[in-house]
C-alpha cells in the first residue's frame, strides 16, 4: 500500500490564492477607468443642448451667452442624466459636472467645452473645444477650462 496522500497541501492552495488576488488587485484598476471614461463619454451628448444654443446665439449675434438664461436653457441644475448633476453656461463654455449616479472618482469634478470661433466671420459654425485640447487654426477659444477629471477619464478628443 501507498502511503501518500494525493491533494493540495495548504501552502499550495494559499499560494495559489496570493497569486490570483495580486491578479486580481492589478485589474481592478484598468476595470475602474474604463467604467469611469464610459460614463464621462455617456454624458458628453448631454451638452448638445447647450451647443445648439450658444452656436445660434453666435451666428444670430456676433456674440456667446454669458449664462444659461442668456442663452434660452433650463438652470444648470436642471439638465442633468444619470452622471451629470447640472450643465451651466459660463461665458459660452460648457461646465458639465458630474455626480447623481457617477463613480466617486468623478463625482463633483467638472469637463468643459469651450467653443472656438473665428472672430472676424461669424459665418464659421462654432467648434468646441474639449478640455485642454489644441485649439483649431485659425480660430480663437473663448471662455474658461475648469476641467479637472483625471486626465486617464477624458475622452481621446479631450488630449
Amino acid at each position: 500500500m501507498d502511503g501518500r496522500q494525493h491533494g493540495f497541501t495548504l501552502i499550495e492552495i494559499m499560494i495559489a490564492v496570493a497569486i490570483v488576488a495580486l491578479l486580481a488587485a492589478m485589474a481592478i484598476p484598468g476595470l475602474t477607468n474604463s467604467i469611469v471614461r464610459k460614463q464621462v463619454a455617456e454624458a458628453v451628448p448631454l451638452a448638445d443642448l447647450a451647443k445648439q444654443a450658444v452656436a445660434q446665439t453666435w451666428a444670430t449675434v456676433q456674440a456667446l451667452p454669458t449664462d444659461n438664461a442668456g442663452a434660452g436653457l433650463p438652470p444648470p441644475d436642471k439638465i442633468v442624466n444619470n452622471y451629470v448633476s447640472s450643465v451651466a453656461l459660463q461665458g459660452g463654455a460648457i461646465q458639465i459636472t458630474f455626480g447623481n449616479s457617477a463613480s466617486s472618482m468623478i463625482a463633483g469634478k467638472i469637463l468643459t467645452l469651450r467653443p472656438a470661433i473665428v472672430v472676424d466671420a461669424p459665418v464659421v459654425p462654432v467648434a468646441w473645444v474639449c478640455a485642454g485640447a489644441p485649439v483649431p487654426g485659425g480660430m480663437t477659444v473663448l471662455g474658461e477650462d475648469r476641467t479637472n477629471l483625471p486626465p486617464s477619464v477624458l475622452p481621446f478628443n479631450c488630449h
